[in-house]
């Protein structure tokens, strides 16, 4: 019967979404997995971070579902990357693993979905960045839908990187440095972004029952609009995205105006 009544739900809450305009692009701050293995006792690195690794596919088959054409998850922070040194194997062993699988993974094919990673890619082990290579590769030709992975990410480090980028490129052209700040602009910045093609997330979805952003789209997220779940990430069910889609839809976006 339980079974029975979530299923009802779930069609109940996809018909109301569906009505309605959908995000551009949905970011997801992907939280709770420690607390979420300590929960069944789980403490082995690869236990810890597998069973969020591999809700990604079901959230990719949502997307898919809804016509959701961008969607970003943090899986890593700079921050993570001090943690001690299991923790950190253990992170970077699943994300690596699922990156190598999604390289690869049919449906990915099949839904033409393009694929890459966001951050200071140059901290990762040199075996991660050559599979992020490959992942990209595998599927630079998609424009159906924009997975990106943020990893190794924090968002002021970004906008440092993008500011830094943007005054190495108008030197290397001989501005002079007063040339170089009456150029500086949002759009010049923005310009420098790790991922500057995709449009800002209109969504921004955090697990967990953390109500902040810890640095996560900082320069993206002037207008996005925020949801926080209690659910832990690996718990995520799709009635949990579609009441996030559902709130984001039922809020009236003025951008400042």
């Amino acid at each position: 019967m339980r079974r029975l009544l979530y299923y009802l739900y779930e069609r109940h809450l996809l018909r109301q979404v569906s009505e309605q305009s959908m995000p551009r692009h949905v970011g997801i701050i992907l939280d709770g997995n420690r607390r979420y293995a300590k929960q069944r006792g789980l403490t082995e690195s690869r236990e810890i971070y597998e069973p969020g690794a591999e809700k990604l596919d079901d959230v990719l088959e949502w997307c898919d579902e809804l016509r959701i054409p961008a969607i970003t998850l943090w899986v890593c922070s700079t921050e993570n990357l001090r943690r001690a040194p299991e923790q950190v194997s253990g992170i970077l062993a699943a994300i690596e693993n699922k990156l190598r699988a999604l390289a690869s993974d049919p449906q990915i094919h099949r839904r033409r979905i393009r694929v890459r990673a966001a951050g200071r890619l140059g901290l990762l082990p040199d075996s991660m960045a050559a599979v992020i290579r490959d992942a990209e590769e595998a599927t630079a030709a998609y424009d159906s839908m924009t997975l990106t992975i943020a990893v190794a990410y924090d968002g002021r480090e970004e906008i440092v990187d993008a500011v830094r980028s943007l005054l190495h490129d108008k030197a290397k052209q001989g501005k002079h440095p007063e040339d170089i700040a009456g150029q500086i602009s949002l759009e010049a910045i923005a310009q420098y972004l790790y991922a500057p093609d995709l449009p800002d997330p209109d969504l921004i979805i955090r697990t967990s029952g953390e109500i902040r952003l810890s640095g996560f789209l900082l320069w993206q997220s002037a207008y996005s609009e925020f949801y926080f779940s209690d659910v832990y990430w690996p718990e995520f069910r799709k009635i949990d995205f579609l009441r996030a889609i559902r709130a984001f839809q039922q809020r009236r976006r003025r951008f400042g105006k």
